[in-house]
């Protein structure tokens, strides 16, 4: 985190805060719609559609599929789970379900990346594809306790047709709850610059720039999201301590990096997670949020990623609470809505304190 954001990420080794960090107010900023089907939901809608997908029914199976050899495997996988979204229900079922996983974490608000063309080519038409997620997220946020935001995101290995395709349901269909345009998929072999039209468009119509950046390919496709696509937050940014001189400029303009490090693990872009580059990106003065990513397909949830983070930053509750301060700074919410979330972190923390 940048030194001008606020507190110090670096603390006393972290111990047993899992009760801590369960109980904790948080915001999510990196969080794929699909890739947070329960496995419930998905073996759910495998059945359905049993004899027309090769998503697996069986829980033990399921999680076998959701074993991944390379980053490019994982993509396989997440559009065959995409493939089960078939009608304008199924859409409203897997989006409140996910804000019911969301509420037990005590993820106060999130920015779901969501990828509307994967649904609209299959045939659920624009217009129900926004009344279901926005008809969800209303419902999340007056039952559950949940703010929902949507970031449309074009699939970039769809090509530049999937980019035209979402930027007219983003701004012709505008839902709501729209705050951002982001670019996900393959890196490799998909260049950013050609996304910039896109992307002009989307921000001179108020849309904030949240491009996947740096996660599978090098420091330079952070600076393409950078120069190109006028990137306000990265996805990822993995790889961005690779290049020095990008350290800097990342941290001089506070531009904040959304770190899925579990994620990172089970897609081979990182090896082991004692080898993530966390550390080295909060040490240079970066402003670091924690996300889950696709959480149900890499085993994971919010939680576990923030004790997976105070355990390789070395945090203790303090630090971890100023970890979950961040995700909320770093977030597209309004003023108000900040000062809000940010107060309950700082009450939950000091009630902590007073117990412990």
């Amino acid at each position: 985190m940048a030194a001008q954001q606020g507190g110090d990420l670096r603390g006393a080794p972290a111990g047993g805060l899992e009760a801590f960090v369960a109980g904790l107010p948080k915001a999510e900023l990196h969080v794929h719609h699909v890739g947070s089907a329960s496995p419930a939901v998905v073996a759910e809608l495998a059945a359905r559609y049993e004899g027309r997908t090769s998503v697996p029914t069986d829980p033990e199976a399921l999680a076998k599929y959701f074993e991944f050899t390379d980053f490019g495997h994982f993509i396989q996988v997440y559009l065959s789970v995409v493939d089960l979204i078939r009608d304008a229900a199924d859409v409203r079922a897997l989006t409140y379900g996910v804000a019911a996983d969301m509420a037990r974490q005590n993820i106060r608000y999130a920015e779901l990346t969501v990828t509307p063309y994967s649904s609209v080519s299959r045939g659920i038409p624009g217009e129900a594809f926004m009344e279901a997620i926005e008809d969800a997220r209303r419902a999340a946020e007056r039952e559950l306790g949940v703010v929902l935001r949507w970031c449309f995101d074009i699939p970039g290995e769809a090509g530049l047709q999937s980019a035209a395709i979402t930027e007219r349901l983003a701004l012709d269909l505008r839902p709501e709850g729209l705050v951002s345009f982001g670019l996900g998929g393959p890196e490799a072999g998909v260049p950013r610059p050609q996304f910039q039209p896109y992307f002009d468009r989307a921000r001179a119509a108020g849309l904030h720039s949240v491009p996947h950046a740096g996660e599978a390919t090098g420091p330079e496709t952070v600076w393409d999201a950078l120069r190109s696509l006028g990137a306000e937050r990265i996805g990822h940014g993995t790889n961005a301590v690779r290049d020095p001189r990008l350290l800097d400029y990342l941290g001089e303009h506070a531009i904040p990096l959304e770190v899925c490090p579990t994620s990172n693990v089970a897609t081979r872009v990182v090896e082991r997670i004692e080898e993530h580059p966390i550390r080295q990106m909060v040490d240079a003065g970066l402003f670091v949020t924690v996300n889950s990513d696709d959480p149900p397909m890499f085993g994971t949830d919010l939680n576990h990623e923030y004790t997976v983070a105070a355990g390789l930053l070395g945090l203790d509750e303090a630090g971890t609470a100023e970890l979950a301060r961040q995700g909320v700074r770093a977030s597209f919410l309004d003023d108000a809505g900040k000062a809000a979330i940010i107060g309950e972190i700082d009450a939950y923390l000091a009630g902590w304190q007073t117990r412990s």
